[in-house]
């Protein structure tokens, strides 16, 4: 079996090629930043710098789904290998977002969910979508990365007043997802929220990332005016501001059930947060 990996580089990328080896699993790497020294790597990007593509038996991709929806739309691939895809829990959670930019965001994304598939269908082959809520572990997420390492620089590390649940998923166990899915004809035509191993309020997912970090900042509460007030003033932070009383999580019970896949409880460690050389 060999199979392009889409994103090889991304965040989930770093995990699912050593998953693959540890399988005995032949891939081949697809990346802007595709390393000129290994075989196995292919350097471009979809949706329109794609080079010549071996026979694959399966396409896993990490990478944006609207850009593969439509790559696949306009490209016959040889044989119908299994497409494998990330998409994301905003594509619900922003459906209703008070922020133009945010609800546009979960429109493209269900978008590109439905012409994924409906693409699949017409040529018979078999699709695996995941929605994985916040995601992290390798240091290059957008979400609480960039606030671990302000605060590191700083010394100081926000702690908002957040009732919201949250849910984070680590990179690898999305990986773990995508190799559970090969060759499983349960995971076909099926698309899995997946979340991490506890839901916990947001409040106590920034404490467990300060406690992580490995090095001492001093704890600066957030009271709830000065969130509300910073919504007012900025309203490209008004979406995130408001989500920090609202849930988002994933219902793994068929990610458990049909993959056999069980995240991991978010225990974060200092190396978490490093953005890889």
């Amino acid at each position: 079996m060999t199979v392009l990996v889409i994103g090889a580089s991304s965040q989930i990328g770093r995990f699912l090629l050593p998953r693959l080896d540890a399988i005995g699993c032949e891939w081949v790497g697809l990346s802007r930043a595709a390393p000129a020294d290994d075989a196995r790597w292919l350097r471009g990007h979809v949706p329109d710098a794609m080079p010549a593509l071996p026979p694959v038996t399966a396409i896993l991709s990490a990478g944006p789904l609207d850009h593969l929806a439509t790559w696949l739309a306009t490209t016959r691939l040889d044989g119908r290998p299994h497409i494998i895809a990330t998409s994301s829990m905003s594509a619900e959670s922003k459906r209703d977002s008070d922020v133009p930019h945010e609800r546009e965001l979960s429109r493209r994304l269900r978008d590109a969910e439905t012409r994924l598939a409906t693409t699949c269908a017409s040529w018979g082959m078999p699709w695996t979508i995941f929605r994985p809520t916040l995601v992290y572990g390798a240091g290059m997420d957008r979400s609480i990365t960039p606030i671990v390492q302000a605060a590191i620089r700083r010394r100081v590390f926000p702690l908002p007043a957040a009732r919201g649940q949250r849910q984070p998923v680590h990179a690898d166990d999305i990986a773990a997802a995508f190799v559970a899915a090969l060759g499983n004809a349960r995971a076909r035509g099926k698309t899995f929220p997946i979340g991490g191993g506890d839901r916990l309020s947001a409040g106590e997912m920034f404490r467990r990332a300060r406690r992580s970090m490995g090095v001492a900042t001093l704890p600066a509460p957030v009271p709830r005016v000065a969130l509300a007030l910073a919504a007012a003033l900025r309203p490209e932070l008004r979406g995130a501001l408001q989500r920090l009383d609202s849930d988002l999580v994933a219902d793994n019970a068929e990610l458990e059930a049909v993959l056999g896949v069980h995240p991991r409880p978010f225990r974060p460690e200092p190396a978490t947060w490093r953005t890889p050389a």
